[in-house]
């Protein structure tokens, strides 16, 4: 895929736990951020990082993602659906534990969220989250440190 020279690094930041790093990783690749939130999120964050700050309802970050990125751009974001529709527009989607999204793996993982859906409205307990940890977080910083070398180099 040839990716643009601007790209831009959208991150889905309600609560998006590497902030700092894509911070980071954006300022050393000279590339545009933009945080997307909920204005029931408050968030300080540098001068230099572009926010869009959208309603509480429950799609709005998701439906202003997608009307803003552009093939090439890269997104942060730990929604499988939102990152399945990001892939079709060929944007490169991460989570923040540094799992690089591919289109022939979405349908499983959505399969699987949905199911875990209706078991919990049938009243069933499933597992959350796994607690988020340091070595998630050097994941992510790799991942997102390769993605953006590789745009460098292209």
């Amino acid at each position: 895929m040839v990716i643009p020279s601007n790209t831009t690094v959208y991150v889905d930041a309600d609560s998006c736990p590497v902030k700092e790093e894509v911070i980071s990783l954006a300022r050393t690749f000279g590339k545009k951020m933009v945080f997307v939130y909920s204005y029931a999120h408050t968030m300080s964050l540098p001068k230099d990082v572009e926010t869009a700050i959208v309603d509480t309802s429950k799609e709005a970050a998701d439906l202003y993602l997608l009307q803003s990125v552009n093939r090439g751009d890269v997104c942060v974001t730990q929604d499988h659906a939102l990152a399945s529709l990001l892939l079709v527009k060929g944007v490169i989607v991460l989570s923040p534990r540094g799992h690089v999204y591919k289109e022939e793996e979405m349908p499983a993982m959505l399969a699987w969220r949905h199911t875990s859906q209706k078991a919990r409205r049938a009243g069933k307990k499933t597992r959350g989250p796994k607690k988020f940890t340091a070595s998630d977080r050097a994941a992510f910083y790799h991942a997102l440190y390769a993605v953006l070398e590789k745009i460098a180099k292209e």
